[in-house]
């Protein structure tokens, strides 16, 4: 199967049984929780509510979980973009600029890994200056350099 090309309209990446499976059931399942425990609450007793309670909290919890998960394979990647990135800049970026790498943000970085060989260095450099964010410097790339590991 081939990959689509990349630009800055069309770069994001969608991973469907996360976002189209795993996370609208587990909000179904709060919802659910939610419903049952309200239609239901004048006309149990106790000990069904805090049954039904506790599926509640049950349900966040699985929530709250699916979502910490998502943020640290995310953060995960942007740690190793940081990583690549910078190597790659101490390798293409002139002697003035490599003294400046560690001033880039992980946003930055980020952005970066789209530009080209060609255009990093003088992009980076625009960043620092400019403080530009992750969306501008992506933006601001002439030839894109696309990213097909990112979920």
């Amino acid at each position: 199967m081939a990959q689509e090309s990349q630009s800055y309209d069309h770069h994001t990446r969608w991973d469907p049984a996360f976002h189209f499976f795993v996370l609208p059931i587990f909000v179904i399942a709060l919802i659910m929780t939610l419903i049952h425990f309200f239609a239901h609450f004048a006309h149990s007793d106790f000990r069904e509510n805090f049954h039904a309670f506790l599926l509640i909290l049950l349900a966040i919890a699985l929530l709250t979980l699916v979502f910490k998960e998502r943020t640290y394979s995310l953060k995960v990647q942007d740690r190793v973009i940081r990583l690549e990135e910078r190597l790659r800049l101490t390798q293409l970026a002139p002697e003035p600029l490599r003294s400046r790498i560690p001033e880039l943000t992980v946003d930055q970085l980020c952005g970066l890994r789209f530009a080209s060989d060609a255009e990093v260095a003088k992009l980076a450099e625009r960043a620092l200056n400019e403080k530009l964010s992750r969306a501008d410097i992506k933006k601001a790339i002439k030839t894109w350099r696309p990213d097909y590991w990112r979920v």
